[in-house]
């Protein structure tokens, strides 16, 4: 099987500091700069799983910034360059300390609390009668604080400004490019037969203007549907046939694990580990519209290095 990133631990020319996320490294360099390495570590639940997927780094980074170069009319975001398949570099920013989580349709987290009787999501009030996959009659902005550890909490706009997290004017300027980003992805996921079905986005501000920050439009950030058929299933109450990593979430419930305590995460087998790393590739060029194409997995710390050294 394929060499799998797991981790990284550079001491790159300028670095001032470095962080080990849930799935990418990030080194600060010159405190100016981040470098931002994709690794193979998937989480779920806020648990990092513990066998890497291979290509996964490869298949997030490579989407992550498609997406930015083509939103870059819409909001300036982070981006300068991508030295390697697996790494992006970008200005520093000071994140703001919410995600702005859009939701084009009632599934996931926010089914499983409407089914269990809840009508409000985030102080906004949902309609009675809905299914399971349905398409709200306009995209919903649902935030959450960004937690240091452990779970990210439902927030609501007013009590974001009145808590002092975000100011009135840098909240509604997010909110608006919130919405244009996801109009953006809903076009370019047509184009493809894709519907975008809700994602986050991340906001950071430098120099006094806000940028937007991390991933876009990953199928980790994100949950796609295949058009073809969406109508058919939702009218019979069937699952949608859907790219996002919402399968590897419901294996682990499958499983008996949802990140809770005393849960133990299943085995990983090779073989499962293998489908995993098919199914991202397959993500990738399905959103993307193009093959993937596997960079080399020998080496792949020194490469990586060897590509940053280059560009730094």
């Amino acid at each position: 099987m394929s060499q799998a990133l797991v981790r990284t631990d550079f001491n790159l020319s300028g670095q001032t500091g470095v962080y080990h996320g849930k799935v990418r490294d990030v080194y600060t360099i010159n405190d100016d700069l981040l470098v931002m390495v994709a690794t193979d570590r998937i989480s779920a639940f806020d648990v990092v799983l513990p066998k890497g997927i291979p290509y996964k780094g490869q298949v997030l980074n490579q989407i992550a910034s498609t997406f930015l170069d083509a939103t870059a009319d819409i909001v300036p975001n982070w981006k300068l360059a991508t030295p390697d398949p697996r790494v992006t570099v970008g200005v520093k920013c000071e994140g703001f300390r919410v995600e702005m989580i859009i939701r084009g349709y009632l599934t996931g987290s926010a089914w499983r609390d409407y089914k269990a009787g809840a009508r409000s999501l985030c102080g906004i009030a949902l309609p009675d009668g809905m299914r399971e996959n349905q398409a709200f009659p306009t995209p919903i902005i649902t935030p959450t604080t960004k937690a240091e550890a452990g779970h990210d909490e439902n927030i609501s706009r007013e009590e974001i400004i009145a808590q002092g997290l975000v100011s009135r004017e840098d909240y509604e300027l997010m909110e608006k490019y919130t919405y244009a980003l996801f109009r953006r992805g809903t076009e370019i996921a047509a184009s493809k037969g894709l519907i975008l079905v809700d994602t986050k986005y991340e906001f950071g501000k430098r120099a006094g203007k806000v940028y937007l920050i991390d991933e876009i439009h990953t199928p980790d950030s994100s949950r796609y549907f295949y058009a073809e058929g969406y109508e058919e299933k939702l009218a019979k109450g069937e699952p949608q046939k859907q790219l996002s990593k919402e399968f590897v979430r419901q294996w682990l419930m499958d499983h008996g694990f949802m990140g809770k305590a005393g849960q133990q995460v299943p085995e990983m087998t090779d073989a499962y580990v293998e489908s995993v790393s098919e199914r991202y590739i397959e993500l990738y060029e399905h959103i993307v519209g193009e093959p993937f194409v596997k960079a080399t997995t020998e080496d792949l710390k020194a490469r990586i290095e060897d590509n940053l050294r280059k560009y730094l």
